[in-house]
């Protein structure tokens, strides 16, 4: 699948064959993965070596591995020509990808996760694109059609709902954000990399925003994925980063400060996503935090993506509420729901605070669509006068 926002440059011819530096630098950023590093760089070098036509390099990102990952990325570039590695002194996907994508003269640069989830068979079509001219980056994903996955029902219905959530609020037009394969070209990368303010895990999801804001053309390659069982990424902390990361980009898209290249998508934050992202994001407090603390936290995290919304951009009637008035409204609704549970059921747990939540979200939305006509001035009742 191809998203194409505006023209690209004039398209360059495939390398020659006899090229000497590398033609693609495919980074492995890593943290403590003393275990994984060495078979998976193996497999991928044999892989590139075999079906690759053009001159290569694997750059092991170590970032701040505590563990012996240093020591194992080093015999590998002492052993392969092919494999060289950078060691960074703080933690930080997004960090190591920049740091290895800014250090590369290749045309292409692009990175993979270490446990290889994706199958290598994408990685040519995921290429092809770049290296002809066609397209700026290239993506995997795992949400659209053709695309085989193997993965539990939690890590599913997260990507699922985090991809819903960026259509909703950033009116994003591709289908995967997250997926651990992505390549673009350098001189694409060396316009992005400046603008993108996350270090961690939200660094794919900004540069591909920022890309398609900027009418960059995003190619996108159905991918067969088979879930790491023994990943140890923290779903929830993650969540919450990620989440606000939408928040930041939501008030930069308000405030027009991210690079536009392509006329912007209509802009709208419906109630039921904000309903969504509370609920989110309560689920992750909860453990740590009383019901209220998380409660309010949570709605403050998620007001930036309707703040001075209104007025600004084209919504539908009704969508939203002016940003004060509904934080007010919602926070109200959301504690009195919370306290009325924690009186009527003591031993409440968590499942049955998300449902009495979500029960307060319809109850705001049943409201505003009642009150309306009072806000949005006399109702219609038969044809206009010719």
């Amino acid at each position: 699948m191809n998203h194409a926002r505006a023209a690209s440059p004039v398209p360059a011819p495939p390398p020659p064959a006899h090229h000497d530096e590398p033609v693609l630098d495919l980074a492995v950023p890593v943290f403590n993965e003393e275990t994984d590093l060495e078979p998976s760089v193996r497999r991928l070098h044999a892989h590139l070596r075999e079906t690759f036509p053009y001159p290569f390099r694997i750059t092991v990102a170590d970032n701040a591995s505590t563990d012996a990952t240093p020591l194992v990325a080093a015999r590998l570039a002492a052993e392969l020509p092919e494999v060289e590695w950078i060691r960074l002194a703080e933690k930080g996907r997004g960090r190591a990808l920049r740091a290895a994508w800014s250090a590369s003269s290749a045309p292409v640069v692009g990175y993979l996760d270490v446990d290889l989830s994706t199958g290598l068979a994408a990685l040519l079509p995921l290429l092809a694109p770049l290296l002809s001219g066609h397209s700026d980056l290239a993506i995997g994903t795992r949400l659209a059609p053709g695309a085989r996955v193997v993965r539990g029902p939690k890590r599913e219905v997260i990507s699922r709902c985090y991809n819903v959530l960026l259509r909703c609020t950033l009116a994003v037009g591709f289908s995967d954000a997250q997926c651990g394969f992505k390549a673009v070209r350098r001189d694409a990368a060396a316009r992005l990399l400046p603008l993108v303010r996350d270090s961690a895990w939200f660094f794919d999801t900004e540069l591909l925003v920022i890309a398609e804001r900027a009418g960059l053309r995003i190619h996108e390659v159905p991918v067969d994925w088979v879930d790491d069982q023994d990943s140890r990424v923290a779903l929830m902390s993650t969540a919450l980063a990620d989440l606000r990361g939408i928040a930041r980009l939501g008030v930069s898209l308000v405030r027009g400060t991210l690079p536009a290249g392509r006329p912007p998508r209509p802009y709208a934050v419906p109630a039921a996503v904000m309903a969504l992202a509370h609920l989110l994001l309560y689920a992750a407090l909860r453990p740590d935090a009383t019901a209220q603390v998380a409660n309010a936290l949570s709605l403050l995290v998620c007001r930036p993506l309707t703040r001075q919304v209104r007025g600004r951009l084209p919504l539908p009637a009704g969508t939203t509420l002016p940003a004060l008035p509904a934080l007010a409204a919602r926070l109200t609704v959301t504690a009195g729901s919370l306290a009325v549970l924690r009186h009527a059921a003591p031993a409440a747990g968590l499942r049955a605070e998300l449902a009495v939540l979500a029960a307060a979200h319809l109850s705001l939305v049943g409201s505003l669509l009642l009150a309306r006509p009072a806000f949005g001035g006399r109702r219609r009742t038969g044809s206009r006068a010719s």
